[in-house]
């Protein structure tokens, strides 16, 4: 059974605790923006085919994957703060090794330990659950979870500027840099929670969630270089259904699971992760469309002519706009609850996509367009750390939260495939180049808004939210059960004719944000 420990007092947070760990996320976002000016350059300078050069970006989706979830179960055993710092430094350790290397297999290498800093987002939710009173702690959510949006709006111009004027290996140094300082700043402003959760790690969970995730997400990334009907993607997707299903009744067996399957089957849960899935793919594909439509030649008819820079400054103010967004997620979601918050993003979202469907003629066309989107994406992102911290134990806010944002990843990763096979099979060949179509990237904006749609109606049968004055009491799993055979001790005392002793006191991990 999993408990938590609050033996000592939860430690004071000063206010520089929410700014040090929203950086934390800032640099995770950086991290997973790094290589995008130079996408298409990688062959060239890994000396390797196309296929073969992707495995640098697709081994770092991978890691951060498998890592996510884990790192957070971690976290509520061994401590937030401390798995925090460990993904961090195992993040500056692969920026290093890929900084010195231009050879391909090392530099998947670095770019998969890198992966692993996709832990620090979830790990710092649970720390502002564990220390910050509950009047902070909506804003402070929100902040940490729009993080990853806002590092990638504002990496993606000073990347491009770095890349075209320097030589790209001290993309990864820069990187490496600010894994560094944000290692200090958590050591020396952020204190460690003393909230634990008690039992074991469960290992071979762990590596049943890892093999079933690779299997799943490698055809999703490599499906449309080795064919979606080739016996390589469906045999591995056939594979992540049987390792997954064998994965999930294990779970449900073991006392202390990686994964408590039943909290995640909770409706609040449930829901709230289809969404997440659906916000992941909107977000995504406006990062895919605006910057290969800006930098496309003006000769083509639609491409817009920019150069790599001004591309990733029209892209900026998404990330602007999701930080813009948290103070003003706090109030709503503290007036109306999570719930009204992430339909009115997607609403946001939805109507940016239709809009945008039009404004593609010019740049401060795109610019308005990822204001719009970067608001929606904003208050949805905002949203879902709100409502899992408020369905779930406090002994389970870090395992939770990184399946939420495995959530939001495989969303990303289906969004890359689907949008990449879209601009593929629609694309025009001049001078024996492929290019993308304006079709093809109106299609895509209707996959967002399809996705967008599906997402809502997720969120609209999330149960009602309204704003709460005092803590919100959540018994995970174990806790119902033992309610259950406590109730039916009871009864069968109370048949028995013997004196009826109620205990009502719950225990600290059930007291959630």
């Amino acid at each position: 059974m999993t408990r938590t420990s609050t033996d000592q007092p939860a430690p004071r947070a000063g206010r520089a605790v929410v700014p040090v760990l929203a950086f934390a996320g800032i640099v995770v976002a950086v991290m997973q923006t790094l290589l995008v000016p130079v996408i298409k350059d990688l062959p060239r300078l890994l000396d390797t085919a196309p296929s073969n050069a992707a495995w640098v970006l697709t081994s770092t989706l991978l890691s951060g994957a498998v890592a996510t979830p884990i790192m957070g179960r971690l976290g509520d055993l061994y401590g937030k703060r401390r798995m925090l710092v460990l993904s961090l430094a195992i993040m500056v350790v692969g920026a290093l090794v890929s900084a010195l290397t231009s050879e391909l297999l090392t530099m998947i290498a670095g770019r998969t330990l890198q992966g692993f800093a996709m832990g620090a987002i979830p790990l710092g939710i649970g720390l502002m659950r564990d220390m910050l009173p509950r009047e902070r702690l909506g804003s402070a959510m929100a902040l940490m979870s729009s993080s990853i949006g806002v590092g990638g709006g504002l990496a993606l111009p000073a990347a491009a500027l770095v890349a075209q004027h320097s030589d790209w290996h001290a993309l990864f140094y820069g990187a490496a840099a600010l894994g560094v300082l944000s290692i200090g700043l958590t050591l020396l402003v952020v204190p460690e929670s003393p909230m634990r959760a008690r039992g074991s790690f469960d290992l071979l969970g762990a590596v049943g969630l890892s093999a079933g995730l690779v299997l799943l997400l490698l055809p999703i990334t490599k499906g449309s270089d080795w064919g979606w009907a080739s016996g390589t993607t469906l045999g591995l997707f056939a594979g992540s259904v049987l390792v997954l299903f064998l994965w999930g009744v294990y779970e449900l067996r073991v006392p202390a699971p990686l994964v408590d399957l039943r909290t995640t089957a909770r409706r609040e849960v449930l829901l709230t992760n289809l969404a997440s899935i659906m916000v992941g793919v909107s977000f995504y594909v406006v990062s895919l469309v605006l910057p290969q439509l800006l930098q496309l030649p003006a000769a083509t008819g639609y491409g817009l002519g920019r150069t790599m820079v001004v591309a990733g400054l029209c892209m900026a103010p998404l990330g602007l706009t999701m930080m813009l967004t948290a103070p003003v997620y706090a109030r709503l979601s503290a007036r109306y609850g999570p719930r009204t918050t992430l339909v009115l993003g997607l609403l946001v979202i939805a109507l940016g996509y239709g809009g945008g469907l039009g404004l593609m003629d010019a740049a401060w066309e795109t610019v308005v367009t990822s204001v719009v989107l970067g608001a929606g994406i904003g208050l949805a992102y905002s949203s879902l750390p709100a409502l899992i911290v408020g369905a779930v134990p406090a002994s389970e806010t870090g395992a939770a939260n990184g399946l939420n944002t495995l959530m939001r990843s495989i969303g990303t990763s289906v969004s890359s495939a689907v949008v990449g096979m879209v601009l593929a099979n629609t694309a025009h060949t001049v001078g024996g180049v492929a290019l993308p179509t304006m079709h093809g990237f109106r299609v895509s904006f209707l996959i967002a808004t399809a996705a967008v749609a599906l997402g809502l109606l997720a969120a609209l049968f999330l149960p009602g939210s309204r704003p709460q004055r005092g803590p919100r009491l959540v018994a995970s799993a174990e806790e119902d059960a033992a309610a259950r055979q406590a109730a039916g001790s009871v009864a069968a005392h109370s048949g028995a004719g013997g004196p009826v002793r109620l205990d009502l006191s719950l225990p600290d991990e059930t007291v959630g944000a």
